[in-house]
């Protein structure tokens, strides 16, 4: 008698423990649920796995085994013009290339400068010259034939824009005039940012070659189908 005393009341005890640990909170229920309705979630956290479990018809019965999960991984948005950088997608294109060196009249004002300030390059690592709306400022490539040697387009001229065609550096007249004009096998082992040349080029919009640049990548924002506006020059889209 005893013991099913204290069985009893251990009963009650642990039910009256759930009962506490459900109650409802110390407020009109109403109230309750309208500040639980209007309540914010947590953002999503970019790189973290989210699952989505697809809710059944009214109709049908309750089964757990049967709701369909779906996972996620919420990536951090990326601004316009770093979306349209990644719209190319021909890695392997055959181009015209001519040269040019740091001492002729065209050039001779920026000495071994580029146009993004640093010293034009050659060796394994060299410099070349394009239209920035069609391969823009850190764009790679390799020349078929030339193994261990690649170039990054670091400097723009106004003859190129539109042409389609690269400016290759070369240190001397002699290498430049040796080169001529050649049509070549590349392959772009990394396509530039769009956002860079925009910062680089936004000052000096004077320059008519250089508003045709820009000009060139707002016409592949509306391509892709993304909002370019008017005032692209600065590269806070």
């Amino acid at each position: 008698m005893y013991n099913s005393r204290l069985i009893t009341s251990g009963l009650c005890g642990a039910l009256m423990a759930t009962l506490s640990a459900c109650a409802l909170p110390k407020q009109p229920l109403l109230t309750y649920l309208k500040e639980m309705r209007h309540q914010k979630a947590a953002p999503l956290q970019t790189g973290v796995k989210y699952e989505v479990r697809k809710a059944l018809a009214t109709n049908i019965p309750f089964r757990p085994s049967s709701i369909k999960r779906y996972t996620f991984v919420f990536n951090e948005p990326k601004p316009p013009l770093m979306m349209a950088s990644n719209l190319h997608r021909n890695s392997q294109m055959r181009v015209r290339t001519t040269a040019y060196t740091h001492n002729e009249s065209d050039h001779i004002v920026y000495g071994v400068k580029n146009a993004i300030g640093t010293n034009l390059k050659f060796g394994s690592i060299r410099s070349a010259a394009a239209d920035w709306s069609r391969f823009p400022v850190g764009t790679q490539f390799r020349i078929a034939g030339q193994p261990g040697v690649t170039y990054v387009v670091d400097d723009y001229g106004s003859a190129l824009v539109g042409t389609g065609t690269i400016d290759l550096y070369k240190p001397s007249r002699n290498q430049m005039d040796a080169w001529g004009v050649r049509h070549v096998d590349i392959e772009v082992i990394h396509w530039g940012s769009y956002e860079k040349s925009m910062e680089l080029m936004r000052d000096r919009t004077k320059w008519r070659h250089v508003r045709a640049m820009m000009e060139g990548i707002e016409a592949r924002l509306r391509t892709a189908g993304m909002p370019a506006g008017r005032t692209p020059f600065t590269a806070a889209l």
